[in-house]
């Protein structure tokens, strides 16, 4: 009698295993919805794993969050999910979710920074991109620590953020300074392409970055850029003012409303109105690219003193003021006549 107690015990848990492993196995290879729906979760950083396949059970991307539980732990995963968000979809089969979170493949968000971009104009940029609020972005790229840890010579990353496409994954709340970081970290990366002998530090790089800033506002044709880096090295070097109304306008900041005036040029209240001060101006003017970089480190050398826009694009040099004259009044005063 005993025997067959047992005979009867043991098919009984031998099927109750069976019936588990044929459950599990149909949990691990079954597909919660088919055909799939994307869904976006959002791993946050400190979350639980009790808590992460909660809220995959409750947006259909897992059917049994027990079982996902023990799937985790069971591979030794459930101490390897990544913060993020994540792209994923209900047609998956747990283990690929699971494979998708440890993975860390995150959705990455494209922040795109043409050249000649300000600071301010940067942080709006971000701001859209969701990355983080204007006025945070401003406030880290003027943060002490920061700066130094990307040797930025200066109180402010004016200048030093370099114009670049970049992918970020966006975390609610979060503050954009992996934005700041990145754009600081890849102008670090830049300086030996644009000085292969070894790149300048303190105020000879402040002020290559400077004049780097000036050329970009000047002009965009990359087959100008040597050559007007080569006129305001030239005015410099002969204590001439540079003369130039992007750094006008930047001095200008928000007032600027589009029309620059006889009186913006003749403010001496204006910092940055290289018509009244002699020198560069105090800071950069805006966030220059690898080329307008790569012609502040070598100015082309040439005797010319002045340019002036040939409403195309390019501009006309000359060696003097009679010739500068004349090409102004070929080229703006005749417009529109």
């Amino acid at each position: 009698m005993l025997k067959r107690i047992l005979a009867v015990l043991a098919l009984f848990v031998l099927a109750a295993a069976g019936f588990v492993a044929w459950q599990g196995h149909r949990f691990l290879t079954t597909q919660p919805e088919t055909p799939g729906r994307d869904v976006r979760v959002q791993i946050e950083q400190g979350m639980g794993f009790e808590q992460i396949a909660g809220m995959l059970h409750k947006e259909g991307v897992v059917t049994d969050p027990f079982a996902f539980k023990l799937l985790a732990r069971y591979s030794g995963q459930d101490v390897r999910l990544k913060a993020g968000e994540y792209q994923l979809n209900t047609g998956l089969t747990p283990q690929k979710v699971l494979d998708l979170l440890v993975s860390g493949q995150a959705i990455l968000y494209k922040v795109s920074v043409p050249e000649g971009l300000t600071l301010r104009q940067i942080a709006r940029l971000v701001e859209q991109a969701g990355m983080g609020s204007a006025e945070s972005f401003v406030k880290l790229a003027r943060d002490p620590e920061i700066l130094a840890k990307y040797g930025v010579p200066a109180q402010s990353a004016e200048g030093f953020l370099f114009p670049e496409t970049y992918r970020f994954t966006r975390k609610p709340g979060s503050d954009p300074r992996q934005v700041v970081e990145a754009m600081l970290g890849q102008f670090q990366k830049t300086l030996p392409k644009v000085w292969p002998q070894g790149a300048p530090d303190g105020k000879a790089l402040f002020d290559a970055v400077t004049l780097a800033s000036i050329v970009e506002k000047e002009t965009g044709q990359s087959g100008e850029r040597g050559k007007i880096a080569g006129v305001f090295a030239n005015r410099l070097a002969k204590k001439m003012l540079l003369q130039t109304d992007p750094t006008i306008i930047y001095g200008l900041g928000e007032k600027f409303d589009g029309n620059l005036k006889r009186a913006h040029l003749d403010d001496p209240k204006n910092l940055y109105n290289t018509y009244q001060h002699p020198g560069l101006p105090p800071g950069p003017i805006c966030n220059p690219g690898m080329e307008a970089l790569k012609a502040a480190a070598s100015p082309e050398a040439h005797d010319y003193l002045y340019f002036v826009s040939k409403n195309d694009g390019s501009h006309q040099f000359s060696k003097t003021l009679d010739e500068h004259n004349s090409a102004v009044a070929k080229f703006q005063l005749k417009r529109g006549k």
